[in-house]
């Protein structure tokens, strides 16, 4: 025989319910306090960096302010899976992919400051704004308009384990085997990232 619940115990298990967070598998909306960021976010609702942008295509990371309605996404669709050097396919939100080539290359970062993107401002090679996922590439190694896989770097304003990128952009200073990934945040805390060895999968 069930016991009753008492009437206050649920209106204290709705009350959570209602605003403990997101629900896996269905989007919700937060309203930003001060000192948030999409990364902190990212973090605290386990979703990727990417995905909680694509979700807020009206919202400027740079400019979070406090009252602001944020949509977090479903967890169930940011899962990333890593995947060894040695697979053929690699799982990224939610979809899967054919591996083709692996390659172990020297990669940089480089922010939207303007000392960083010339003439033409904070803009990838096709004229798109840059945003996470945005890779410049010497286009005689990877053809631009690839789609990659990144991991095996270290730096907080990126997702942990991995992402699925694409070579949209090039640079003058980037030839042969590196690559340049875009990082959003401050020109300062890009510049951490510094010079790392990575692992960047050719994705079919």
């Amino acid at each position: 025989m069930k016991k009753k619940i008492p009437a206050a115990v649920l209106a204290f298990g709705l009350s959570l319910m209602l605003f403990g967070g997101p629900a896996h598998g269905a989007a919700s909306t937060y309203t930003t306090k001060d000192g948030d960021t999409f990364w902190k976010l990212a973090k605290q609702y386990g979703v990727t960096v990417n995905k909680l942008q694509e979700a807020n295509p009206g919202v400027n990371p740079f400019n979070l302010y406090k009252g602001l309605k944020i949509t977090i996404p479903s967890t169930a669709q940011a899962t990333v899976k890593a995947a060894p050097a040695s697979a053929k396919s690699v799982t990224a939100d939610g979809k899967s992919y054919r591996v083709s080539k692996t390659l172990n290359i020297k990669a940089t970062a480089y922010s939207s400051a303007a000392s960083e993107n010339g003439k033409w401002g904070a803009v990838d090679y096709f004229g798109n704004p840059l945003k996470l996922g945005t890779v410049a590439v010497d286009p005689d190694v990877i053809p631009l308009g690839t789609k990659l896989y990144i991991t095996g770097y270290e730096h907080e304003n990126l997702p942990a384990g991995g992402f699925v990128a694409k070579a949209a952009d090039i640079g003058g200073a980037i030839k042969g085997n590196r690559i340049d990934i875009f990082i959003p945040g401050s020109q300062a805390e890009v510049r951490t990232f510094g010079i790392q060895n990575i692992e960047v999968q050719i994705l079919k």
